[in-house]
């Protein structure tokens, strides 16, 4: 089987690569990457060293993909992937719609001329923030959890949110640029007769990830603290009490191998695909984790909400079990150690990421 992964020389895409590899040394991956992302190109050596061809080319021009070869399968793991991206003075909005949908306009196109199936790895984010928000929670211990006794939104339950949770406005440009690309490789997938899987993913951490505030949460907090550099716990009273699941990527690897499989099929086209509750932790949990592992130190708290924040989001991928057989394999604490690991071994890790 080939398959094409967009996005390859980023934490995910590169993850998948090589790991999809260690399990199937017969696969062919051809990877697509522009190198925008600062840190991705340190990631080429060991793609290449993987037997992985590499072509440098943009989402955004339909004519990069004219010399790539055809493909059984494109999985595509490139994104604009911060929910801050196209307000927060780093990219324009337009070039968050270029990235994260017109791009995948110019994928489903490739997918098209060449019969091949298309994987979508969409985000958590595509889920109503205003619904989200206005969910009750309290603190219990260092984190948040829902408030018992409310009627909660279809969808929400303790184990997370799940499909059938609301996605209407507001949901950030990048979840509406997300959304959007769902609906679309749904509609070429059934009109051009191509199969499509939609995996929503909640926030994925490992070691490799590129740390910035605005996402890979997990690796630069572990980083920041690491280095003593100044954390601040942002909105929520700033006690750091907002909570969040993980997942490592190589764990979506026995999904995808399940998906590409010759006439796989399953009664949802979209599923979530997170950590959930045993994979949930607060910013003021992982700071406890922290200075058990590296020592004491301060983190400030700033009671203002940042904008599209929110106090707990948890994905339920009950839906991917049933559908798939498919859970979560790497423990919260395997992943949180793997994170420390690297950035002991990486001291610049956070100047590679980008990180002022």
């Amino acid at each position: 089987m080939k398959v094409l992964i967009t996005g390859i020389c980023g934490f995910v895409g590169s993850t998948l690569a090589k790991s999809w590899l260690e399990t199937d040394p017969g696969l062919t991956i051809y990877g697509l990457d522009n190198l925008i992302r600062q840190g991705s190109e340190a990631n080429r050596t060991s793609l290449r060293k993987s037997g992985i061809r590499l072509f440098h080319g943009d989402l955004r021009m339909p004519s990069d993909f004219e010399t790539l070869p055809p493909v059984d399968w494109v999985i595509d793991a490139a994104a604009s992937p911060s929910v801050l991206a196209g307000v927060d003075g780093r990219t324009s909005s337009r070039q968050v719609v270029e990235h994260n949908l017109a791009g995948t306009v110019n994928i489903l196109e490739y997918c098209k001329r060449h019969g091949a199936g298309f994987i979508l790895l969409s985000t958590s984010r595509v889920y109503s923030i205003t619904t989200l928000a206005g969910v009750a929670v309290e603190p219990v211990g260092e984190a948040f959890r829902l408030s018992p006794g409310q009627m909660l939104p279809p969808g929400l339950s303790a184990a997370g949110i799940s499909e059938n949770f609301s996605t209407g406005s507001p949901i950030s440009l990048y979840g509406s640029t997300k959304l959007a690309s769902e609906i679309l490789a749904l509609e070429y997938g059934e009109t051009f007769g191509f199969p499509v899987w939609i995996d929503r993913c909640g926030v994925l951490a490992g070691a490799g990830q590129f740390g910035r505030p605005d996402q890979g949460i997990f690796a630069y907090w572990i980083n920041a603290y690491l280095r003593r550099k100044p954390l601040t716990y942002l909105g929520f009273g700033g006690k750091g009490h907002q909570v969040r699941d993980c997942l490592h990527p190589r764990d979506l690897v026995s999904l995808l191998t399940k998906q590409t499989a010759p006439g796989a099929t399953a009664p949802a086209r979209i599923i979530n695909v997170g950590g959930g509750e045993s994979h949930a932790m607060s910013l003021a949990e992982l700071s406890a984790w922290c200075k058990d592992r590296f020592g004491a130190h301060g983190v400030a708290g700033d009671p203002g909400i940042r904008r599209f924040d929110i106090p707990w989001l948890i994905m339920n991928a009950s839906l991917a079990g049933n559908c798939w057989a498919w859970r979560p394999q790497t423990p919260l604490q395997s992943i949180l150690e793997e994170i420390a690991q690297h950035a002991e071994k990486n001291p610049c890790w956070l100047e590679l990421s980008g990180v002022p």
